[in-house]
């Protein structure tokens, strides 16, 4: 175990120096990250939600360490073959890096990484046997003992080292670019946000979304070291003229800023996956129009600097929406974690076919030309938002005196808006809750409701909503998979 450790440290430490490459462990959950069936996905979000990549590099580090220690317990009396065992553990992560797709550099610089993991885990296994075997061959026994023991801190020191350089230049190029970074005002800001928006209920989400609480939904294990210096957006494909854009290029055109609230197709009915935040950055209707589209385009293609893609519709870009290429969110650059330097915005698509984080590249192309990285795992080529509603108070089984049952949370139904909100307690009639002032239809709206008569006992709270089009919200559950789910969110309270 402590042999692997070590070549795993040592391949981690290297990919963090090196730009565009990814760590032999992510490589690997990478390729597994690829290979799962939409179905292991759907368990993965529902079960471990934004968990889901530290379980599953737990879950590679565990079988390693697993295989690691059985190649062991085999080396003590077999070396050739628990060095054999070895080797092959390490050509799986060398095979894994060979197809990384995250990976952004030259093929043989990204197998650099794998292969000295798999060159120091073999050489720190045989010191490790051959030490231990003299120690247990030498007369009296415990004279060499301490030739092990100093080979064991030998080793253990290497992966200590591997550790702490890969937390220093893990996103340290990134990290000091994003620190340099001053976005100027805006050519068209965003309006306060109107009196009334935040209801006075205790427990519910503020109106704008934190930064550090929003949510995040990707596939990158780690998050990509993209300085902005360097950066460049190519726009290209079924356009008159390409583009090429430089992060300075794009700083010194006209920005826009816009409050929008995302969602995540894998939000589960009443799920924390949606998030409200103002946006800085350039509309991509404008950015298209400098390309010039040519007829018969009817997508765009995007992709990120780890090569996840996304295919978003062309009249999503191009209409009244507010769609842009950010960089700035809530008056800051954007969290790396939330795609510094830039990112795609659009209001009213689930994010996995509009909000490409990361973003290099937008190719204008038509839907019959391409798959996007979710359309070829069993999603919809195109993905409005459903409208929903959520209860934020109360929380599961919290307890109300029954002279204070006020209740509220957040409805959504991006670029309609949302006209009323009803909720019911038990199963007696629907009550219309108080709705907050509206900001504008592409962001979330806020509700609350009084329960004055409350009767002490175990209670059930359900919402639903209705739209500005007229229509009311279903109780029929529709799973994540393809296009979003649906159904009325009820939680279990408690009046004393």
């Amino acid at each position: 175990m402590l042999a692997a450790a070590a070549g795993v440290a040592t391949g981690t430490a290297v990919a963090a120096l090196l730009d565009g490459v990814p760590s032999p462990i992510e490589s690997v959950g990478n390729r597994a990250i690829d290979l799962a069936p939409p179905m292991l996905k759907d368990f993965a979000v529902e079960r471990f939600g934004t968990h889901d990549k530290p379980v599953l590099i737990g879950g590679v580090v565990a079988t390693l360490a697993l295989l690691a220690a059985v190649a062991g317990v085999i080396g003590r009396t077999r070396p050739a073959i628990a060095t054999g065992g070895v080797a092959v553990i390490g050509l799986v992560a060398v095979a894994a890096a060979a197809v990384d797709r995250t990976a952004t550099a030259g093929r043989a610089l990204t197998l650099v990484p794998s292969l000295l993991t798999l060159a120091v885990s073999l050489a720190a296994l045989a010191l490790l046997l051959v030490t231990l075997r003299r120690t247990r061959e030498a007369a009296p026994a415990g004279l060499l003992r301490r030739d092990f023991l100093k080979a064991v801190i030998g080793v253990g020191a290497l992966v200590i080292v591997g550790g702490v350089v890969n937390k220093l230049y893990g996103t340290a190029a990134a990290v000091a670019s994003r620190a340099g970074i001053r976005l100027p005002k805006p050519a068209v800001a965003a309006p306060p946000v109107p009196a009334g928006t935040q209801v006075d209920v205790t427990g519910i989400s503020p109106y704008v979304t934190a930064n550090r609480d929003f949510y995040r939904v990707d596939t990158a294990l780690r998050i990509p070291d993209v300085p902005a210096e360097g950066w460049n957006l190519r726009i290209h494909g079924m356009v008159d003229n390409e583009v090429n854009l430089s992060f300075r290029e794009l700083l010194d055109m006209p920005l826009v800023e816009h409050r929008v609230t995302l969602t995540c197709v894998s939000n589960e009915v009443g799920g924390p996956y949606v998030g409200n935040a103002v946006w800085t950055g350039v509309l991509v209707k404008d950015l298209l129009e400098q390309a010039g589209v040519k007829p018969g385009a009817d997508a765009v293609k995007s992709t990120s600097a780890d090569k996840w893609t996304a295919g978003t519709p062309l009249e999503a870009l191009t209409d009244d929406r507010s769609s842009m290429v950010a960089i700035g969110m809530n008056g800051e650059p954007l969290p790396l974690a939330h795609g510094f330097p830039a990112r795609l915005v659009v209001p009213g698509l689930y994010g996995y076919v509009s909000a490409t984080k990361w973003l290099v590249d937008l190719e204008v192309s038509r839907f019959a030309d391409f798959k996007a990285y979710w359309t070829t795992r069993e999603y919809d080529a195109e993905a409005p938002i459903k409208f929903s509603s959520r209860i934020d108070v109360p929380k599961s089984f919290q307890t109300f005196p029954a002279d204070r049952v006020r209740v509220g949370g957040v409805a959504w139904a991006q670029t309609v808006g949302i006209e009323q909100v009803e909720v019911r307690v038990d199963k007696g009639p629907w009550q219309v809750a108080k709705l907050g002032a509206e900001d504008t239809v592409e962001t979330w709206r806020q509700w609350s409701w009084q329960w004055d008569d409350a009767t002490p006992g175990n209670h059930s709270l359900t919402v639903r909503a209705t739209t500005k089009d007229g229509d009311t919200q279903t109780s029929e559950r529709a799973s994540i998979r393809p296009n979003g789910t649906t159904g009325w969110h009820s939680v279990q309270f408690r009046v004393e």
